[in-house]
């Protein structure tokens, strides 16, 4: 690796961490191959062997700048993910408050399935969703710390629906919709313009996770999703932007989802253009490349794809 500086990465190293680093500058490890110029799989994962050596053009400035991109990219996604999240806590109290006050409390709001016991494979423990779900609701609701959530406890108020979701993460938010009755998960997504339930509830655990991830500090720029995220046939936004399945699984198609649920935020939202331009900016390094982020391989190709 090229270090132009000993001792401003002596700093670094020791500002950022050695392990935490190394995860920006693994892509930019030469492959293990084969006689036959071949990459080297890894048995267990599959994926190719690395060399302790370093592809031509690596080098240490370079790196920290990838890791100052990588940073850049977790706020802009913070950003985006948060005017969802009270939208979406916004959006499930008025349609479900509007039927019931206290409807988070009632179980006639629920699947039946998930108000059954069941009996948990990996570690044989007896579970129940909806009881699993109102104690980490309880939870939530006795470390909250906001004014009207105070106000209520105080006076032995009894908290409406609009009320208790200010206490509620993303993470809670999203359960809860799994847990509902399909014709209230129907009125719920139909705000967000969108019909088929599942597409929605298959969104929102992608973008707990990708939240999560930036919440923690964790890298994103190469982030894959664990679970694929779901399509939405037909739907004019996501055939315009997604093109492939690689780009639904990684960060950019990421980007497209949480954008085409900014469409119901914020019509005029210019947070997908802002994010484009963002990508545009990822330094140059070898072995790093936009196929990482979802993208075509094309120099500049973010930042023109939005220029039309």
């Amino acid at each position: 690796m090229e270090i132009a500086d000993c001792e401003r990465a002596e700093r670094k190293l020791s500002q950022i961490g050695y392990y935490r680093l190394s995860g920006f500058w693994y892509s930019c490890r030469d492959l293990l191959v084969d006689a036959s110029a071949k990459p080297v799989l890894d048995e267990r994962t599959r994926k190719p062997k690395r060399l302790d050596s370093f592809m031509p053009g690596t080098s240490f400035d370079c790196i920290i700048e990838l890791y100052l991109f990588d940073k850049k990219l977790r706020l802009s996604v913070l950003d985006a993910v948060e005017r969802i999240e009270v939208h979406l806590r916004t959006v499930i109290a008025h349609e479900l408050g509007r039927l019931d006050p206290v409807a988070h409390e009632q179980a006639s709001f629920i699947n039946p399935r998930d108000l059954l016991d069941y009996v948990n494979k990996k570690t044989g423990n007896v579970q129940n969703n909806w009881a699993q779900w109102q104690a980490e609701h309880k939870r939530q609701l006795a470390r909250c710390s906001e004014d009207c959530i105070l106000w209520h406890r105080q006076n032995n108020k009894t908290m409406p629906f609009w009320v208790v979701v200010e206490a509620w993460s993303i993470g809670l938010a999203s359960q809860y919709y799994g847990l509902l009755k399909g014709r209230h998960q129907r009125s719920i997504c139909r705000r967000f313009g969108i019909e088929n339930p599942k597409v929605l509830a298959g969104w929102l655990r992608g973008i707990n996770d990708l939240r999560n991830r930036c919440a923690h500090h964790s890298r994103i720029w190469n982030y894959t999703s664990r679970n694929p995220l779901p399509c939405l046939p037909g739907d004019p936004f996501m055939e315009r932007w997604i093109h492939s399945q690689a780009a639904i699984q990684r960060l950019y198609g990421m980007a497209v989802v949480i954008a085409r649920l900014m469409l119901s935020v914020g019509p005029n939202s210019s947070w997908f253009r802002e994010f484009a331009i963002l990508l545009d900016s990822k330094p140059c390094l070898p072995g790093c490349d936009f196929t990482a982020i979802g993208l075509p391989d094309l120099e500049g190709f973010p930042h023109h794809l939005f220029l039309e």
